[in-house]
This record gives structure tokens, C-alpha cells and sequence, in this order.
């Protein structure tokens, strides 16, 4: 595909956001940058979250796990809606009780300000490391379309893209963010389909058969009840699924502010629920593409596997320009649809939650998060740069396993607040919560050894439970 035609799909595509992005500005505020005003129609947001749930990894990583794993990935998304469920009844009532901006005010309203910098702190180093991995992939994929035909090294790709997140999300926040969001969501979802209907066409699927066709492939295989000790082994899929949803989605400051700016709690139950339902269906399909990818790569003796995968069938083989398109335009939303609320959300909770701007005067709050703002976009900068130079495995992968030392903590945080009322000393929270992970590397990295046992994605309760442990052995009494 020709890199000057990428590069002016790309352009128009964020002159896009950029119009967006100025039709709601006007009046802004602090508060429409963090909350959006809570004036946000449920349904938008639902609609939006999509995308942010997804993102160019699983655009790209999904339909590459495939052809080594199967469909087992479904067994991880059967245990996202129960993970929902507990959104919707449990997290979602309280964070609108408590009237909170960052959801991380609970942690200094349950435990003191040790915890509540612990929860904020965790979140902030869980939420860069996550969008870093994410718009490494993106940064990546363009490199490889259109920068080094050109001679441009990966960091600069790396500013560009980070730039473009920036112009168009600074003055504004998560109140451009719900509408770019949808925007984003609509694109990306629609060049899947479009993607699905050209590959089927080229094996000869017409649509009456495409579902039994997928059903009887090798690569469909979803449920693996047979080893207990084996990573895709049902419950731990399920049940790492499950907290997965929520501690990434439900204790995640990125996601939950867009829930917060719905106009009441009722609503924001409904955009959960049907966003959750939303994503069993769209995961699916995204796993149908890898089975066709994988088919049509064997087809035409394409040797590409993984995350090179979808993006060496739809750039350079016999597709047409049309399906080139539609992929970048498909990657493109995927991938910023979910950077973009990650960079308002680490300014949000930093200026929030380490800054404790709302306590500044408003001139001075609105130029410390914008600071904040500028600092956060250089610090991911950084991060995806070094990502260059170390990860080369499977992105979701990856990203997966490092949500499981980074969020434990705060999943054994909230599930001890939640349903104990015993209280701890505060000031021992930071060593328990930075000791958890610790812990859970090295037990994970010697149980097969010690027990016969191979962790999966269930890591992530295991930390959480290696918390909760902790808790317990700094309790002070019982809360009144």
C-alpha cells in the first residue's frame, strides 16, 4: 500500500476528531474535562465503550492468538459479563453514592490517604504501561506501512502518534472523548465486517454457511476442560475473565469515567449491560477473522503468524486496495478510541488523585492539568519507545500478564472494603500493595516446580488474594 496514501487517510481521519474535538470545547471547563458534566446519553457512552474495551490489540492480537489458541479466548470473554454483573450491582452504586471524579476517593474514604495514594498510584503505573502496550502495536503496524519506506526512525512515529492524541483531546478531555469514542467504535466495527465479507468472498464462504464454516474449522475449539494444570483450562480462563472485567474495566479510572458521566447511576447500569453484551458478539468476530486470515494465509502461502498476521493479508497480499483501507481505518479507531480516554483519564487521576486540584483555585487547576496533561503524553512517549526494543510475543498476551501483577493489588484493596468491615493501618497499605506482586512473580515463576502448577491469566487473584492476606495482618479493629 502506498505510504503517502496511508499517510493522507490518516490526516483526514484526525481532521475528523479535530473538528470534533472543537465543536466541544466551547465553554469548557475542569469539570467537562473530568466528568463531561455528567450530561453523557447512556447509549453513547455504551456505544463508545466498545472500542475502548477493544482496541488495536485486540484488533490485531485476537486474530493472531488463533492460530495457536484456538477459540479458548471466548472462554476469557464468557467470564467478562459475569465480571460486568458485578459492575453493575456492586461498583457502579457506590461510585455514584460517594459522587466521586476518580473512583480511587473510595480507597481514602474506606482506608486513609496511604491507601487512597496506593490505589491512584497503582492505577497510574497499570494504566501507562496498558496504553503504552497498546499504541506500541499501532505505532508499530504504521512503522511498517509507512515510516521506514520513507526513512523515518520508530520514535518519531512514536511522537506523531502521540501528538495526534493530544491536539485533539487537550482542551476538552472525556467530554470529546464519549463522541470521538463512538465515532471510533463505528469505524472500527464496520471495517471488521467489511473485512470479514471480502476474505469470505475469496474462499468461496457465501453467508448462508459462513457460521457452520467457522464451527467446523480446527482453529474453533473453545471450551478445555481436559487439564486442569494447562493455562487454557476453562474455570481459570473463566474465572481470570471475570476479574479481568473487573478490575481492568471496574476499578480502571479510564474506563469507569466515562460511566460517570451518565446522567444517573440507572443509566450507567444500562450502558454496562449492554455494552457487555455487545462485546461477547464482537469478540467472536473477531476470532472469525483469524480463522479466515489463517485459511487464506495457508491459501496463498503467506507466511506470516501472529500479530504480523492480519496486517500482512490486508496490505500486501491480493485483497485490493479497498481491504488495505479498511484495515488501517479499522486500526487507526480501534487503537485511539482507546488511547485517547487513557491519556484524559492518567491526567484526570493524577491531577485528581496525587495533585488534588479540585482543592487549587480554578485558573491555577486548569493550568496544572493541563501540565499534567503535556507530562503524561511525554511519559508514554518514553514508554512505547523502550516497548521497541523488548516485547516480541503476542501484545494481548503480554498485556494480559502484566495486568495480573498491577491490578491485584487493587482488586484485593476494593474486595476487602467491600465485604469486610475491618479496619488496617493505613500507612502499612503501600508495603503490602508493592509486596503482592513481588510474591506472585515468584511464586508463578516457580510453581510448576513447587506444585506441579502452571498459572494462567488467574495470577491476577491470586495477587489479589496475596493482598487481602496482608490486610488481614495489619488489621487494627472493626469499623463501627
Amino acid at each position: 500500500m502506498n505510504p503517502l496514501l496511508i499517510s493522507l487517510l490518516i490526516a483526514s481521519y484526525f481532521i475528523v476528531l479535530i473538528g470534533i474535538s472543537y465543536l466541544t470545547s466551547k465553554n469548557q471547563s475542569n469539570d467537562d474535562f473530568f466528568t463531561g458534566n455528567k450530561q453523557s446519553p447512556w447509549y453513547v457512552v455504551a456505544f463508545g465503550m466498545i472500542g475502548a474495551s477493544l482496541s488495536g490489540v485486540t484488533f490485531i492480537s485476537v486474530p493472531g492468538w488463533v492460530e495457536t489458541s484456538g477459540f479458548s479466548y471466548m472462554q476469557m470473554v464468557f467470564g467478562y459479563f459475569f465480571g460486568y454483573l458485578v459492575i453493575i450491582y456492586v461498583l457502579l452504586p457506590l461510585y455514584y453514592r460517594l459522587n466521586l471524579i476518580s473512583i480511587y476517593g473510595y480507597l481514602e474514604q474506606r482506608f486513609g490517604k496511604y491507601s487512597y495514594k496506593t490505589g491512584a498510584s497503582f492505577f497510574l503505573i497499570s494504566r501507562i504501561i496498558g496504553a503504552a502496550f497498546r499504541l506500541f502495536l499501532v505505532a508499530n503496524v504504521l512503522q511498517l506501512l509507512i515510516f521506514d519506506a520513507i526513512g523515518v526512525p520508530f520514535f518519531v512515529t512514536v511522537m506523531i502518534t502521540i501528538i495526534l492524541i493530544w491536539v485533539y483531546t487537550f482542551k476538552s478531555g472525556i467530554k470529546t472523548i464519549i463522541w470521538t469514542d463512538t465515532l471510533q467504535t463505528l469505524f472500527m466495527l464496520g471495517a471488521v465486517g467489511l473485512v470479514i465479507i471480502i476474505i469470505s468472498s475469496k474462499l468461496d464462504i457465501n453467508f448462508g454457511d459462513f457460521f457452520s464454516h467457522i464451527s467446523n474449522s480446527e482453529y474453533s475449539k473453545t471450551f478445555h476442560f481436559e487439564d486442569s494444570a494447562a493455562p487454557n483450562y476453562f474455570w481459570k480462563q473463566f474465572f481470570a475473565g471475570m476479574f479481568i472485567t473487573i478490575v481492568m474495566t471496574g476499578l480502571d479510572q479510564d474506563m469507569m469515567q466515562k460511566n460517570l458521566t451518565c446522567k444517573t447511576l440507572k443509566d450507567s447500569q444500562k450502558n454496562v449491560f449492554w455494552m457487555s453484551v455487545s462485546l461477547f458478539v464482537v469478540n467472536f468476530f473477531f476470532l472469525a477473522v483469524g480463522v479466515l486470515l489463517i485459511e487464506y494465509a495457508q491459501l496463498k502461502g503467506i507466511d506470516a503468524h501472529a500479530d504480523n498476521l492480519f496486517p500482512a493479508i490486508a496490505t500486501q497480499s491480493d485483497l485490493g486496495i479497498f481491504a488495505a483501507i479498511l484495515f488501517v481505518l479499522g486500526l487507526i479507531a480501534a487503537a485511539y478510541s482507546s488511547a485517547d480516554s487513557a491519556l484524559t483519564s492518567l491526567t484526570t487521576s493524577f491531577s485528581v488523585d496525587i495533585l488534588e486540584v479540585e482543592k487549587m483555585e480554578v485558573s491555577k487547576a486548569i493550568k496544572v492539568r493541563k501540565i499534567v496533561h503535556i507530562g503524561v503524553s511525554l511519559v508514554l512517549m518514553i514508554v512505547i519507545i523502550i516497548f521497541g526494543y523488548v516485547i516480541d510475543e503476542n501484545v494481548i498476551k503480554e498485556l494480559f500478564v502484566f495486568a495480573g501483577y498491577t491490578y491485584g493489588p487493587l482488586l484485593g484493596l476494593y474486595t476487602f472494603g467491600l465485604f469486610t468491615k475491618i479496619q488496617v493501618k493505613d500507612k502499612y497499605i503501600p508495603i503490602i500493595a508493592i509486596a503482592s506482586p513481588i510474591i506472585s512473580y515468584v511464586v508463578k515463576d516457580n510453581s510448576f516446580e513447587w506444585f506441579g502448577y502452571n498459572f494462567g491469566f488467574e495470577l491476577l487473584i491470586f495477587n489479589g488474594l496475596i493482598t487481602f492476606v496482608g490486610l488481614l495482618l495489619i488489621r487494627t479493629k472493626s469499623v463501627k
